[in-house]
């Protein structure tokens, strides 16, 4: 499982960081180790809900993520349709949450990073959303820029929902996941 941000303290609070946050938060939640470095990625792994999950941050920059990812898989091979992405979708209104199977990247270049790296655009995406009702049209400064309070909160109440998601996808499959959590 990947949550996928920008390294470094001045993008710790955006918006295009919340995969970092996700991840932070389920292993928080479930107990697991600090992260360590791995290469080029943060891991940490272990139980959550009888699944053995390794949770990755990679910290090459968003738009090398699958740079990071792919240096990892050579010396950790992982099974690539079993794999989960988590982020940020200015699409979505914040707070809200949406679980796919695979596709395009959707013009988010980190996810395009893992897609062109890793060469197959069959992983699960968990994105969430970050979007306004009015986006400006260059959005580089807008998901490098922090949430306001409310919308941070927003998306926060999510996380647990998101985590649900995440089990569901495991356990149940992808189709079930959507039907509970997509709505």
């Amino acid at each position: 499982m990947v949550g996928l941000g920008n390294p470094g303290p001045d993008y710790e609070n955006t918006r295009h960081n919340i995969g970092f946050w996700f991840l932070d938060y389920l292993a928080h939640k479930f107990h697991l180790a600090d992260f360590i470095r791995s290469g080029p990625c943060l891991t940490t792994e272990g139980q959550i809900e009888g699944l053995n999950l390794l949770l990755v941050k990679p910290i090459l920059y968003m738009n090398r993520s699958g740079q990071a990812l792919s240096a990892l898989w050579r010396v950790r091979p992982f099974i690539l349709e079993n794999l989960l992405v988590c982020i940020d979708d200015v699409s979505l209104p914040v707070g809200k949450i949406r679980i796919r199977a695979q596709g395009s990247a959707g013009g988010h270049k980190g996810l395009a990073s893992v897609i062109d790296s890793l060469g197959t655009d069959a992983c699960i995406r968990l994105r969430f959303g970050i979007g306004k009702e009015s986006l400006p049209e260059e959005l580089t400064d807008f998901v490098l820029s922090p949430f306001e309070t409310e919308e941070e909160n927003a998306v926060l109440d999510r996380f647990d929902d998101a985590a649900g998601a995440v089990i569901t996808y495991y356990t149940q499959g992808i189709e079930k996941a959507m039907s509970l959590y997509n709505a």
